[in-house]
């Protein structure tokens, strides 16, 4: 049986700055799963520009889905919205999911200290930002049955170090560092995948 993969969110869950669309986080984690012999049926959602308010019709869209990942945040931090309204917004989302019988993983907002074109003099802010939305996500996450990965915290400090890591507007992951993110996913995906293809 084909395993049902949906990605929901923002630009960097679409692919925004990716050389080629097959370098995205969804493709990467499909060709892996390929190497595992799981045989998966893609379906991204996601739009670029989206905030956390966004996730509900995006959820909409969604056909049949084992798995559904959710990479949003960014968007919600550099328009100000209020940690807490995203991160409802977001556990609502993961609830609707849940009904259709997915199992959910989110990646929370990225750290925004680490891009390139952040002032030093607001990194500490930016920072401080980033750490309470991504706090009041996983609190949302979690009481709607699903799984938050905090790859931001091993990731970020690589994305600051390496410029190669961002695209060329500076702001997307590139195609190297849409491969680091996939990368770090795919434990947990291939953990929940092999659970469902296996029963």
């Amino acid at each position: 049986m084909t395993y049902s993969l949906a990605v929901l969110g923002d630009s960097i869950a679409f692919g925004t700055g990716a050389a080629d669309p097959s370098d995205a986080i969804g493709p990467r984690l499909v060709q892996a799963l390929a190497e595992d012999d799981v045989d998966v049926a893609l379906q991204v959602v996601a739009v670029p520009g989206a905030t956390s308010a966004a996730l509900a019709g995006q959820v909409r869209l969604v056909t049949r889905c084992d798995l559904a990942l959710v990479v949003v945040g960014a968007n919600d931090l550099t328009r100000l919205v209020p940690p807490a309204t995203a991160a409802q917004q977001l556990g609502a989302a993961v609830r609707d999911l849940r009904v259709l019988g997915a199992d959910v993983l989110v990646v929370p907002a990225p750290d925004l200290s680490t891009v390139p074109w952040v002032p030093p003099a607001f990194q500490a802010l930016v920072a401080t930002a980033s750490a309470e939305l991504q706090r009041r996500q996983d609190e949302a996450v979690k009481a709607a049955g699903g799984v938050a990965v905090p790859i931001g915290a091993d990731l970020g400090e690589r994305f600051r170090n390496q410029p190669g890591l961002f695209a060329a507007d500076r702001f997307h992951p590139s195609s190297a560092g849409y491969a680091l993110i996939a990368e770090a996913l795919l434990p947990v995906v291939r953990s929940i995948a092999r659970g469902r293809t296996a029963a």
